[in-house]
């Protein structure tokens, strides 16, 4: 079978050139100065909700200062349990710079008068053309319905952003190595992708992820959930001890994206699982199934961890005879009427 006759296959494949694009965009443009501000709010929905998770996580670790993601929907419509009365930088993330919940929300947010508006998208459409600055890189716009490539970009674009914002000259000279690494990574590990995505023995996946790594953990288990009809769940390393691990079994594949800083407790929890039964595998800078060896900073580096996820899941999806371009129940965009 030819697989580039799927869109998804292609996005996932070219997705580092839409990276060097979002860091060439986010380098030059200006940025509000962080101390005007008392937190940050990443919004989104979806998938890029699960960004604003990763996102709010490392800007935080990065600057000190107080971060949150939120959902779109839950700031348009429970803006009182979202939002404080101190001053805010609102980081508004989409795809397609239309997603109703997160431009309504904005909407709400500018007329209140609470802050400037940073939009982050794929598409020069109404959401950036309502923000304070806009960041629109335009290689990550996708055919297929699953966030691959444009999430990929839109990370790198908000990693970047994070990195100025702390005043990390360093990470950011460090990040423009990333999609030549990138593209060393989908070469060399895409046979291993292939391996367990065809596999159909297998009828569950875990996602572990901790710090900065859990939006991204809750981001693959949303393409294998929603690209393969599988059960698929994410958890904190340590949280997944305290129930989930009941369904390990060997059935199940367990996927730890390994940090640095707490390797020796996150590899004990794989251990663990190995132990139940499951199939194992992890993923960090060294000594991992899948091994980056970039010599990237733990905190510029977290793309790395998405294009041979994304691929796994498109090998379940040809394998169970589904269309990855096209998800069940996802073939069309539900526009509501807020």
């Amino acid at each position: 079978m030819s697989f580039e006759k799927f869109a998804t296959y292609r996005e996932i494949k070219s997705q580092t050139e839409a990276w060097g694009q979002a860091l060439d965009v986010t380098n030059v443009i200006s940025l509000p100065n962080p101390a005007d501000y008392e937190q940050v709010v990443f919004a989104g929905c979806g998938s890029t909700y699960y960004l604003s998770l990763a996102a709010a996580a490392l800007y935080q670790e990065l600057t000190g200062r107080l971060a949150r993601a939120v959902p779109g929907g839950e700031l348009l419509l429970n803006s009182q349990t979202m939002l404080t009365n101190q001053k805010t930088l609102l980081v508004a993330i989409s795809r397609s710079g239309t997603t109703t919940e997160t431009l309504k929300a904005v909407e709400k947010f500018k007329s209140e008068k609470r802050g400037e508006v940073i939009v982050i998208s794929n598409y020069d459409e109404v959401l950036s053309r309502l923000a304070d600055v806009h960041i629109v890189i335009t290689k990550g716009q996708e055919e297929s319905m699953a966030q691959t490539r444009s999430f990929a970009s839109m990370y790198v674009a908000v990693t970047a952003l994070c990195v100025r914002m702390a005043g990390r000259g360093d990470l950011r000279d460090e990040m423009n190595k990333l999609p030549e690494i990138g593209n060393w990574l989908i070469g060399n590990c895409e046979s291993f992708a292939k391996e367990i995505g065809e596999n159909l023995n297998f009828d569950r996946f875990y996602f572990l992820g901790s710090g900065i790594r859990y939006g991204l953990a809750c981001e693959v288990n949303l393409k294998m959930k929603e690209m393969t009809l599988t059960h698929s769940e994410p958890f904190h390393f340590l949280e997944f001890r305290h129930g989930p691990m009941s369904m390990v079994n060997e059935n199940a594949v367990v996927v730890g994206m390994l940090s640095d800083m707490n390797r020796v407790h996150e590899a004990k929890v794989l251990s663990e699982m190995k132990m139940l039964g499951g199939t194992v595998t992890g993923f960090g800078e060294k000594d991992a199934d899948v091994q980056f060896e970039s010599g990237i900073p733990e905190s510029a580096r977290g793309v790395l961890y998405l294009p041979v996820l994304q691929l796994m899941a498109f090998y379940r999806s040809v394998a169970k005879g589904l269309n990855p371009d096209k998800p069940n129940n996802l073939t069309a965009v539900v526009k509501l009427d807020l």
